[in-house]
């Protein structure tokens, strides 16, 4: 007993955190297989009401332009961080682009 906690409770606590943070890392950098040439072959639709488009994939970043909701562009499948690259220095959150069509 640790802390008057079981030494099992501890050992499986421990493996959920652990998975947990594997899980989350694998999330945050991850490129999706079979881009293309050109636009990557996908286009999506924005649903936040402005969307900001950043110079790199990360919340901090310079915003370099925005989108009204329900715009439509041309994005590549790569994704960082939780960010789509939609051309080079561009990029826009994920969870705010709906694929339209192509392999997002």
């Amino acid at each position: 007993m640790f802390l008057g906690i079981p030494k099992r409770a501890l050992i499986i606590v421990a493996i959920l955190a652990g998975v947990g943070l594997i899980y989350v890392m694998g999330s945050d950098k991850q490129v999706s297989e079979g881009a293309t040439g050109g636009s990557g072959g996908c286009r999506v639709t924005v649903t936040a009401d402005v969307l900001n488009v950043r110079a790199a994939p990360d919340a901090g970043a310079d915003i370099v332009g925005k989108f009204n909701q329900n715009a439509e562009t041309d994005a590549q499948a790569e994704v960082q961080n939780g960010f789509r690259k939609i051309a080079e220095n561009k990029w826009a959150k994920t969870e705010y682009l709906q694929p339209v069509s192509g392999n997002c």
